[in-house]
């Protein structure tokens, strides 16, 4: 039976907290099988899809990444890591065929879409008028599934905790890595211990949206 959310969106978002504890209880496989696949539903350009992810159970494994971590305790707690990574690779053309042919099975796409992909992926990545590094791109498309995962995983009752604090090339090295591969972020996920963690608060919306022009004031 597929899983199901038991936390509506609004809820969810408004619930979401960065869990510094886990209890040990695992994560039912359907659950974090439905995180992942909806997770991964992030938009991203091109639909070139930079994420990977590398799931941590084991706790060896957890132990040897909490190392790389200034010794944070949420990974070795969480049932489940995430190793967050984006792929600096996916402007290669077999790489962009791929895509097409996804595209094209799934009735998404034409020939001259496809061929306009072909043409313009490369020069995207060539003059980047819009990033400065492929990292750049790469961690931005990242980030976008790892806030849908998070999101969805609180849906389901799954706390998370997105974590910066680690050594990229102890995290690399540790789990075999490649080069191409840049490490976004660490993501426990699991059910948070108690006391949970206070809302924070969030500025107001005046003070970080503008209309029309950076610095107008903000109006409905």
């Amino acid at each position: 039976m597929e899983a199901q959310p038991i936390v509506g969106l609004k809820e969810a978002v408004e619930e979401r907290r960065a869990a510094r504890s886990f209890r040990p209880d695992p994560i039912p496989e359907g659950v974090l099988s439905e995180i992942l696949r909806l997770g991964v539903r992030a938009p991203s350009g091109y639909n070139l899809q930079p994420w990977r992810f590398i799931v941590v159970k084991q706790q060896e494994n957890k132990e040897k990444l909490k190392a790389c971590a200034f010794n944070q305790r949420q990974i070795s707690e969480a049932p489940v890591v995430l190793i967050c990574c984006g792929d600096r690779l996916v402007s290669q053309p077999e790489y962009i065929e791929s895509i097409i042919k996804l595209g094209i099975e799934a009735q998404a796409m034409n020939e001259a879409f496809a061929n306009y992909m072909r043409e313009q992926i490369p020069v995207l990545f060539q003059y980047h008028p819009c990033f400065e590094s492929v990292e750049a791109w790469t961690n931005r498309h990242t980030m976008l599934a790892v806030a849908h995962i998070m999101i969805v995983a609180k849906s389901f009752g799954v706390d998370s905790c997105p974590m910066e604090g680690f050594i990229t090339a102890q995290v690399k090295e540790a789990f075999n890595i490649p080069e191409h591969l840049d490490v976004c972020c660490l993501l426990p996920l699991g059910y948070a211990t108690e006391p949970f963690k206070l809302y924070g608060g969030r500025f107001k919306i005046e003070q970080v949206c503008y209309s029309e022009s950076y610095g107008e004031p903000f109006k409905i």
